[in-house]
């Protein structure tokens, strides 16, 4: 079983190296960390290796354990390819460590509910210097991903390899479980605010913006007393300062970066409510803004309509009148999934499939018994900037828990047999590398015993 451990491991530890790197950067603020090895220029310390470890064992829900010496070697392996695409002269562009960063920002916010947690959970002093370590973790990444995949460019498995690969696990009885996956789609209907009610807003904000302006009333006690920002009580509207990069809403950052200092803006529209917001000061290219947010109410007379129209819609799917296809194009409101059919892109993998057990537990709930071609019951559902909606789930796709078979998996081997042969290509290049790299392992860690000539003692 040692084989799939090992590749479980890679998985999990090329998965969590972003986020366990940020974490050893809050551990070295806390104390001088011992320096575990030296690879190259490249520096392993021993709080990465109690981080990583801790990740692993989370991540895999307790199924991998790991010693300290087995971490470190991962590690070692990450570091050594980081240090050969220096000296290979790869290159990493502005824009792909922009892009890395701005999708781990979003990853943080979406676990912790929002940037200002993020930055407090893990020590740092604003979202510039979250930022600045997330472009240095990500850097890094970049250089060992594009160093693998030069090394193993080449490889790739024949249907022979494939089958002696699958006959080789089962003769050891090592065949892998592949867990229950399912590919969803949905047809979504919001619950509109009237025109009246929109109207009510707008004039609303539009009456606190003129008594700022002309009666000189605070704004921030304006935004405590009429704000729907639930960390408005904290904060009094002002959200500190942003730039074009932060992962606010689009159309917020578009007025924000057109106000002059001082000034308040008319109120404008986006997925959360109506704004204003009022500029307290250009920061060469960041913007210190505060703001008033009030969500139109939906009364629930709008909501008992919206849910019986996605019902009768679902009633005329199951006779045949309309196609899922054609539902999702005319009436479906979610703009992530309207234009492909609906299909609902896990966040996590970017792909259209589910494992079952690892869903958010309240999808779960609703679509665990449903079989291919099967719909949900119209559910009531709220994003977290409080836009209101019903939902409408279709089962696409179910395969249930089962041991590989060589047939009906033949892509999954594949991709197994092809990692497997790469994991040789990526060892049988360390073993070559490490011979003239220089590396210096820590005293605590001398004893280990490698899998790779890490201590060139042969």
């Amino acid at each position: 079983m040692m084989q799939l451990k090992t590749m479980n491991l890679k998985n999990i530890s090329l998965s969590v190296v972003l986020m366990l790197s940020v974490m050893s950067v809050t551990a070295q603020k806390v104390k001088i960390d011992g320096v575990a090895v030296v690879v190259g220029k490249n520096i392993v310390l021993d709080s990465d290796i109690d981080k990583f470890k801790q990740e692993v064992e989370i991540r895999s829900e307790g199924k991998v354990k790991i010693s300290n010496c087995e971490m470190l070697e991962e590690l070692m392996q990450q570091k050594l390819l980081s240090h050969h695409a220096v000296i290979d002269s790869v290159t990493v562009s502005q824009a792909e460590i922009d892009s890395r960063v701005d999708r781990s920002i979003s990853f943080f916010t979406q676990e912790y509910g929002s940037i200002d947690k993020v930055v407090a959970a893990y020590g740092f002093n604003d979202l510039e210097d979250l930022k600045k370590e997330l472009a240095r973790v990500q850097k890094e990444n970049v250089l060992i991903e594009k160093e693998q995949k030069k090394v193993t460019d080449d490889v790739d498995v024949t249907p022979e390899e494939v089958r002696l690969y699958f006959n080789g696990l089962k003769e050891k009885n090592e065949l892998p479980e592949f867990p229950a996956e399912v590919e969803l789609a949905q047809i979504v209907m919001n619950a509109e605010s009237t025109e009246a009610e929109n109207k009510r807003v707008v004039e609303k904000l539009s009456k606190i913006k003129k008594e700022i302006e002309e009666d000189g009333a605070s704004f921030r006690l304006k935004a405590i007393i009429n704000s729907d920002d639930p960390s408005v009580g904290g904060n009094g509207g002002n959200l500190g300062a942003i730039t074009k990069d932060t992962p606010f809403i689009k159309e917020f950052k578009e007025v924000a970066f057109s106000l002059d200092e001082g000034q308040i803006s008319e109120p404008f529209k986006t997925d959360f409510g109506y704004h204003i917001i009022l500029l307290h000061k250009i920061k060469g290219k960041s913007r210190e803004v505060s703001h008033i947010l009030m969500k139109p109410e939906i009364d629930d007379a709008k909501l008992k309509e919206t849910k019986e129209a996605l019902e009768k819609l679902k009633k005329d799917l199951k006779e045949g009148k309309i196609t899922f296809e054609e539902a999702v194009k005319k009436y479906s409101e979610d703009k992530d999934t309207k234009n492909n059919g609906g299909i609902i892109v896990n966040p996590y993998t970017s792909e259209a499939t589910f494992e079952l057990t690892r869903m958010d537990p309240a999808l779960y709930g609703r679509i665990n018994e449903l079989q291919k071609g099967e719909y949900s019951d119209v559910f009531y559902d709220e994003t977290p900037g409080g836009e209101k909606m019903y939902k409408l789930i279709l089962m696409k796709e179910r395969t249930n828990t089962h041991t590989a078979d060589l047939v009906g998996d033949y892509v999954k081997v594949q991709q197994l047999a092809l990692a497997k042969k790469k994991e040789e290509t990526i060892e049988k290049w360390s073993k070559d590398k490490i011979l003239e790299t220089y590396v210096k392992l820590g005293d605590d860690y001398k004893k280990c015993n490698f899998k790779s000539n890490w201590k060139k003692e042969n």
